[in-house]
């Protein structure tokens, strides 16, 4: 019992004070709620290979950037970094296919099927003009408008078949209630994974219609 005591307080500190993105919950319903989400910038990389070694890799290229490597804003030509803080939570979603003609957004880039796009959400204080800018090119800095998400909360670990379950889950959830989705849905994890596993906050979350009401 003292074991599972500390690895709960482990799970819990190592959590605390970690910014998380600004939402205001719309409205609930049977199995997920709807969520209106402030603007945010996001850092995102975009990964080859299986679910666990995508966002491994994922990780480890975005921690990278934020824990130094990266031009310190209004730098110019000199080589400061700037450590940015840590928040949750990192963000897993499938890539676009590869039949995207011409030049998009990133959110919309070229890449071969099964590819997955991994994201950590940059602490609010940051503008694009004052965020340190990436020195990897494979790490690109998005801006996110305000946008209304369908998110369901879960805990436990996350393997892919549990993550497309959760995801189906959801979007068969909207499709009962006839509400309007654009995209595919996002997997979204708030903790280390030395956190037990039932303290674990994992969500689904997928991209309403404009038109989605708030009922």
């Amino acid at each position: 019992m003292a074991g599972l005591g500390i690895w709960m307080v482990v799970g819990l500190v190592s959590v605390a004070g970690i910014e998380t993105p600004e939402y205001e919950v719309v409205s609930s319903h049977a199995g997920y709620e709807i969520r209106e989400y402030k603007p945010y910038i996001a850092a995102e990389v975009t990964m080859e290979g299986n679910f666990r070694g995508a966002m491994n890799g994922g990780f480890r290229t975005l921690a990278d950037y934020i824990f130094g490597n990266n031009a310190k804003a209004g730098a110019g030509d000199t080589t400061d970094s700037e450590p940015i803080a840590m928040t949750a939570p990192v963000i897993e979603r499938e890539a676009p296919s590869e039949n995207i003609a011409m030049t998009a957004p990133v959110t919309e880039q070229q890449t071969k099927s099964g590819a997955r796009v991994v994201s950590f959400i940059m602490p609010s204080e940051y503008t694009m003009e004052t965020i340190p800018k990436p020195n990897n090119p494979d790490v690109t800095l998005v801006e996110m408008p305000a946008q209304r998400f369908a998110a369901h909360r879960f805990s436990g670990r996350v393997p892919l078949k549990k993550a497309d379950a959760k995801k189906q889950f959801l979007l068969d959830a909207l499709t009962r209630d006839g509400v309007a989705t654009e995209g595919a849905p996002m997997l979204a994890q708030y903790n280390p994974p030395w956190t037990p596993p039932f303290m674990r906050r994992t969500e689904v979350l997928v991209l309403l219609k404009d038109d989605v009401s708030a009922e």
